[in-house]
């Protein structure tokens, strides 16, 4: 029996497509294995999207501690500015018999102003006259209003008739020697500030030393300093 002389067909790959099975593009990747570049690219994303937001949410934060600070100091209740506006001395004498005593009389316009954004509804202004730090009488005025960022004055008489001076009654004596007699003035003002539904105290102080020259009755010098 004769052996049949055909050639043996070779044997095929599992790997290469047949004749029946469509073949891919040449632009797709048959291979998955390289499918995982592909997610690198929205991963990058999100993190920039995410840090661009931290910087972009902190700046309108930022923006409204700025004017939160910027509204507290300009709505912020601050003391009210005194100066001495006019000092007029009436009338001043100092008698050495029987005993050293001090006669003076003077007028006195206090200028307050109010430099807040509300009105200043103070309940009295104190003036207050002394001598070498001693004190020697005082007169109080009526309260007022001052309205926001507006200014007042406030008149003040002051009369001391015979107030006796003992302990420095020789540098009194020296003094009238002289021609001029120091005083210190001492005016102060204290109110309220209605600053929406609180009442906030504020006080305004201003010291002056003034030197008088008890001859002629006029004011040789005059120094001031708020405090």
């Amino acid at each position: 029996m004769a052996k049949s002389t055909q050639p043996r067909a070779p044997e095929r790959d599992p790997m290469l497509p047949t004749a029946s099975s469509p073949i891919p593009p040449p632009y797709l990747d048959p291979h998955p294995s390289d499918s995982y570049a592909v997610l690198l690219v929205p991963i990058r994303l999100r993190r920039r999207l995410h840090r661009g937001c931290r910087c972009g949410c902190s700046a309108p934060l930022l923006s409204s501690l700025a004017l939160l600070a910027l509204a507290a100091f300009l709505v912020w209740p601050a003391d009210p500015d005194v100066s001495l506006a006019r000092l007029h001395l009436t009338h001043v004498s100092v008698v050495a018999r029987p005993a050293v005593a001090l006669t003076i009389s003077v007028a006195l316009k206090v200028r307050v102003r109010n430099p807040d954004l509300f009105a200043l509804d103070y309940s009295r202004l104190d003036v207050a006259i002394g001598y070498r730090g001693a004190p020697l009488g005082w007169v109080t005025s009526g309260g007022g209003l001052v309205r926001a960022r507006a200014v007042s004055y406030i008149d003040a008489d002051l009369h001391l008739d015979g107030i006796s001076v003992v302990e420095d009654a020789i540098y009194l004596l020296e003094d009238l020697a002289r021609g001029s007699v120091p005083f210190d003035a001492v005016a102060e003002v204290e109110g309220h500030l209605r600053f929406f539904f609180l009442s906030i105290p504020v006080k305004g102080k201003i010291s002056c030393v003034v030197h008088v020259n008890p001859h002629n009755q006029t004011i040789v010098h005059q120094d001031c300093y708020p405090e």
